[in-house]
């Protein structure tokens, strides 16, 4: 049974201002941290978590209250125009990363290590972790795989690079799970058990459940004392991760896991038609657009 939400909210700094929109009163947490994560599950407290590739989305999230930012290694089939996340780089993903953590104050800011970056060795991992924490200004990192990767949570976690897992569906793994399917059905369940208590054991702050059956992400997250993060995985995982782009509406087609909290997409279309209008038939720019001698 999963405790009572406790008050107040994690790591309030005294003094600290209120939310912009000032409807709730809320006071604004200071820098969200690993150890408020974990205090966060075991006062019951959601937490939230969001993907983001810019500075403009990730400031707006930041002063939302978001507790976690994702720079996916989705920016490649979200933003970059690639079909899957395979292609994107590690190059790629280095601005996104620093200009989301440049636009945050408060949020903790996790960098996806894309393919091919970090599966052939710990030492690959943690180059490439390196990367993400010094020259893009990451506060972790997240790589896909159970426990045959617990060497390299390990080493990074000792080189004081918090680590977030990522079990279930891999979007990584694609060609080999055979698309886009649920994973740890049948005899699969125990494995993925045993994975996910595999990277807590090696030093993992969370592990991200995704397309995983609801029962299943709730046992993994009673068995973890470590948070789990769903994305289609049932209400009972600690938190809740969405690409930001489901989330707000902006795609025609979204997962069936992913419910619309907004139609962004539909009022940035309305706003291009109004302006492309106006511009046509000579009304903007108005006097009060222009400048006078």
């Amino acid at each position: 049974m999963r405790p009572a939400p406790a008050t107040p909210p994690i790591g309030v700094a005294v003094g600290q201002g209120q939310p912009k929109d000032g409807k709730k009163g809320v006071p604004v947490p200071g820098r969200v941290r690993v150890h408020h994560l974990k205090n966060m599950k075991e006062r019951g407290e959601r937490i939230t978590m969001l993907t983001a590739y810019d500075a403009v989305t990730a400031r707006i999230f930041d002063e939302a209250g978001i507790d976690t930012l994702l720079v996916g290694d989705s920016i490649s089939d979200n933003m970059l125009g690639y079909s899957s996340t395979i292609p994107v780089t590690v190059d790629e993903m280095i601005p996104a990363v620093r200009a989301v953590s440049r636009a945050t104050q408060r949020a903790l800011v996790i960098a996806d290590l894309p393919f091919g970056s970090y599966e052939a060795s710990p030492q690959q991992a943690h180059a490439t972790a390196v990367r993400m924490l010094k020259e893009a200004g990451a506060h972790a990192v997240k790589f896909e795989g159970g426990a045959h990767l617990a060497g390299h949570v390990e080493l990074l976690t000792r080189a004081g690079i918090p680590v977030v897992g990522h079990l279930g569906f891999t979007p990584q793994s694609e060609n080999v799970l055979g698309g886009k399917r649920v994973q740890g059905r049948g005899e699969q369940a125990e494995i993925l058990v045993e994975d996910a208590i595999a990277l807590q054991d090696a030093g993992a702050i969370m592990v991200v459940l995704e397309m995983v059956p609801a029962p299943l992400a709730e046992r993994i997250s009673e068995v973890l004392s470590i948070p789990t993060i769903g994305i289609g995985a049932g209400n009972a995982c600690d938190g809740q991760v969405l690409v930001w782009t489901d989330m707000a509406g902006m795609t025609n087609w979204s997962p069936r896991f992913a419910k619309q909290f907004g139609q962004v997409g539909a009022e940035l279309y309305a706003a291009a038609r109004a302006y492309k209008y106006e511009v046509g038939e000579g009304s903007f720019p108005a006097a009060e657009h222009s400048y006078q001698e």
